[in-house]
């Protein structure tokens, strides 16, 4: 009698940990949210400060440590491959040996995680002359890091070299339909972190809003 108890138990536990364990992390805001609405990424515009650009004096990458551990042995740049790829199989260094990866900058499809790079939003140099700059390192790291707004994408490797470290006024993505995303987001990590924007970004920025 007991041991017609026990196994039922036994298997009931056993999938209540399995529920556990297999349960999906949480999708990032550049999957669950394909951009802030056009009204509310213009009324965040408007509350930016508008100002010349800085210099990139005292500037350096290390000065925003980037691809921090966030679970077990993965970093950041690894978490974002598998969270924005599908069908992701990882190796016991948590490093993707497998997958599939569409870039929203220019809409190719890549199969192998070496050619696609994970793009800063708001790139890194960009964010130093807009503000970063009298940030504290912890700062930074955070801004770096950032997997919670939609600062961070998997896009094509020569397509991020491509942007590097420009503004949207300098720059845009190849793939027109991506223009609405592009700004709605650059706005809203601009206006999270409270960084300025130049007149000319202002009005390649509301050039985008336009076009949703």
């Amino acid at each position: 009698m007991k041991a017609r108890v026990w196994v039922p138990l036994v298997v009931a536990v056993a999938v209540a940990v399995l529920v556990v364990v297999w349960r999906p992390g949480p999708v990032p805001p550049s999957r669950a949210n394909p951009g802030t609405d056009p009204g509310v990424a213009r009324q965040q515009l408007a509350e930016l400060q508008v100002k010349p650009r800085g210099t990139l004096n005292g500037y350096s990458r290390e000065k925003f440590p980037h691809w921090d551990t966030v679970e077990g042995t993965c970093n950041t740049r690894e978490e974002m491959l598998k969270r924005a790829g599908t069908n992701v199989v990882v190796g016991t260094d948590c490093s993707p040996v497998s997958g599939t990866w569409v870039s929203p900058y220019d809409g190719a499809t890549w199969t192998k995680a070496s050619d696609v790079d994970i793009d800063h939003m708001v790139p890194l140099a960009q964010s130093w002359v807009s503000g970063a700059s009298a940030w504290t390192q912890a700062q930074r790291e955070a801004f770096a890091n950032d997997l919670v707004r939609p600062q961070l994408w998997a896009v094509t490797d020569n397509v991020n070299q491509s942007k590097s470290d420009k503004a949207p006024d300098e720059w845009r993505p190849p793939l027109e339909s991506f223009w609405c995303t592009y700004a709605t987001d650059w706005i809203a990590v601009k206006h999270y972190y409270q960084l300025s924007v130049t007149t000319a970004e202002q009005a390649a920025l509301t050039d985008m809003l336009n076009r949703c």
